[in-house]
């Protein structure tokens, strides 16, 4: 398969090293100028990995014409912005499968239905998700993930075309569920970090599980199957967004509380905004989320916000 990936930052790069091994004619793209990019073509490598020769690298994203397979893993708020670019070179009959999750701010819209509005209609969109990071895949320990989307063909031909012993995909069965799982999996794990920096990391069990029941509810209400919340996008991810050092979202939301600056992507800080949109306009109580939102957004106090969180009125569990 011919595979065009837009990204070359570390997910985007894990991507193109994966497909490149398991047998796949892989190009990767990245804007001219662009840090990650420069070193790529300069070494063909950055700080966790390196790219081998069968792999392409390009600055011109006219070259998307060459790969039926297109894979996206940027910054989810860019995306609408990319697309706009693609609209020029007149697009169609590509497969574009979304690795990055996230909710554009404003519109409320998953980054599939993005995609859906700006492509032409001859492209089909799915969504790739799931745990893992990119020091473990390259290091050889393997994970699960999941791909969906609305058409059943290409969604299997890509679990088929994907999957191998570093990666089993499981076949997704619930695009809406699986969009806001994996982008509201990003602030449970700001959520983690904030207690790690205060010391209250024997808090993480009880933030899962409310995690997992007001992400389930908010599906639900949007019209998805609340289970998936349990799936590999929300709680299977949890260990490596909640516990792992890799986590940039843990990561941020612990350095928030310790007042250090962080200078890496966190999905998260822009996804809980949208998240709060949603919560506002159908009517579903995300007290988690929330309280990320009112540190992050509001300026309210980050221990008692979150403490607030545990002593919530008394009720039943379930």
């Amino acid at each position: 398969m011919k595979v065009f990936v837009i990204g070359c930052g570390r997910w985007g790069s894990l991507i193109t090293w994966y497909l490149d091994s398991i047998g796949h004619d892989v190009t990767l793209y990245g804007r001219r100028g662009s840090k990650n990019m420069e070193r790529f073509l300069a070494e063909r490598r950055n700080d966790l990995l390196s790219l081998p020769e069968s792999v392409g690298l390009t600055t011109n994203i006219a070259d998307i014409r060459d790969s039926e397979t297109v894979i996206i893993s940027i910054a989810s708020q860019g995306l609408r912005g990319l697309f706009g670019e693609l609209a020029e070179l007149n697009v169609e009959n590509k497969n574009f499968v979304l690795c990055m999750k996230g909710i554009e701010i404003g519109s409320c819209k998953r980054l599939s239905e993005i995609a859906e509005e700006l492509l032409l209609p001859s492209n089909a969109v799915s969504v790739w998700l799931g745990p893992g990071h990119v020091q473990e895949f390259y290091a050889g320990i393997p994970n699960c993930m999941v791909i969906d989307g609305k058409s059943e063909a290409i969604k299997r031909r890509l679990v088929d075309e994907f999957s191998s012993e570093l990666i089993r995909f499981y076949y997704g069965t619930d695009l809406i569920g699986n969009e806001i799982g994996g982008a509201s999996k990003n602030v449970i794990g700001i959520a983690a970090g904030m207690l790690d920096g205060f010391g209250l990391s024997t808090l993480k069990g009880a933030l899962m599980s409310r995690g997992t029941r007001e992400i389930g509810r908010l599906i639900a209400a949007l019209g998805g199957n609340e289970i998936s919340a349990y799936g590999l996008c929300h709680l299977g991810d949890y260990e490596a967004t909640v516990f792992s050092k890799y986590s940039h979202n843990r990561q941020f939301g612990e350095s928030v509380i310790r007042g250090e600056s962080f200078g890496q992507l966190a999905e998260g800080y822009y996804t809980v905004k949208a998240l709060i949109e949603l919560s506002e306009k159908h009517g579903v109580e995300l007290p988690i989320c929330r309280a990320v939102y009112d540190v992050l957004y509001e300026g309210k106090p980050p221990y008692e916000t979150l403490s607030g969180l545990f002593a919530r009125s008394l009720k039943s569990e379930f």
